[in-house]
């Protein structure tokens, strides 16, 4: 009876070790009279009750502790929020690049105000990855993915990469200039797009699944590929400017993270001008980041 009742328990179990080449068979007994025997992840006890009645005890579980990764992985993760800058331009100093009208006041660092509500920031990453540093509660950030800046103007500045000088009779060059323009502009935005790195050590003070409170600190380095004027008026209808507008060609960042719980927040700021000439612009953004961590 004891034999059968053995037999019938490892009968139920068959199935689920017999595609394990490396299965290990262990048996013991202890005081209490319980014989114990474990195929693998599989315990089988054969013990008495109270009353001496003999059973047979099967778990079917998983009784070794998976190992966990010290890397993971998150795929798509998208930012919204707002970008603008500090103006720290000694606009007597600009030389060339700013063409004033002779006839009116000069370019200052009123032209070159912003609108806040319409001047956002959408960064697009393609992957961020999380290595575990400290029992998952201090780790190292980092990625690859675009940020996408666009800078709405409240005046009509315009940028041109080369071209006839404006208020000039007719002169031309081969250096960007930027001027005030002579018509109003419904939309008038610049964008400048990076291929940008991330790296950050982050700290998380509670690892539970969504519920995580934390923040990340580090610096970012980004690649300038694209920067254009986009234009909308009624004289002209839609206009874009592309083209070399003397930005720099990389812009390095001091970034941030916080984490609320299931709410993420990003920010970042650059301590360097964007552009390579006498302008000072100096730029940041914040806004919400989509994301898993």
């Amino acid at each position: 009876m004891k034999k059968g009742m053995l037999l019938l328990a490892m009968a139920l179990v068959c199935h689920g070790v017999k595609a394990q080449t490396d299965t290990t068979i262990v048996a013991a007994s202890d005081t209490a009279g319980r014989k114990t025997v474990r195929i693998g992840n599989i315990l089988i006890i054969k013990a008495k009750d109270q009353k001496g009645r003999k059973y047979v005890e099967l778990t079917n579980k998983d009784s070794v502790k998976r190992k966990v990764s010290r890397v993971t992985t998150n795929w798509g993760i998208l930012d919204l929020g707002f970008s603008n800058f500090t103006d720290k331009t000694d606009y007597a100093q600009t030389g060339s690049f700013i063409q004033n009208n002779p006839n009116g006041p000069a370019i200052n660092g009123y032209d070159f105000r912003t609108r806040n509500g319409k001047s956002v920031n959408v960064n697009i990453w393609f992957f961020m990855q999380k290595v575990n540093l400290i029992k998952q509660n201090v780790n190292l950030k980092y990625g690859l993915g675009l940020e996408l800046n666009n800078y709405r103007f409240r005046s009509p500045i315009s940028f041109r990469e080369d071209g006839t000088l404006p208020f000039s009779g007719g002169m031309t060059t081969n250096q960007p200039f930027v001027f005030r323009d002579t018509i109003s502009f419904k939309k008038n935005k610049l964008a400048a797009d990076y291929l940008t790195i991330p790296v950050m050590l982050n700290f998380t003070t509670n690892n539970k699944k969504g519920m995580d409170f934390g923040f990340s600190a580090g610096v970012s380095i980004g690649y300038l590929y694209s920067q254009r004027n986009k234009q909308v008026s009624e004289e002209r209808g839609k206009e874009k400017s592309r083209g070399d507008f003397d930005m720099e060609p990389f812009k390095f960042s001091y970034i941030g993270e916080l984490t609320l719980g299931p709410v993420r927040l990003y920010g970042s700021y650059t301590p360097k001008s964007m552009f390579s000439n006498q302008m000072d612009f100096r730029p940041y953004n914040f806004g919400f980041r989509l994301s898993k961590f």
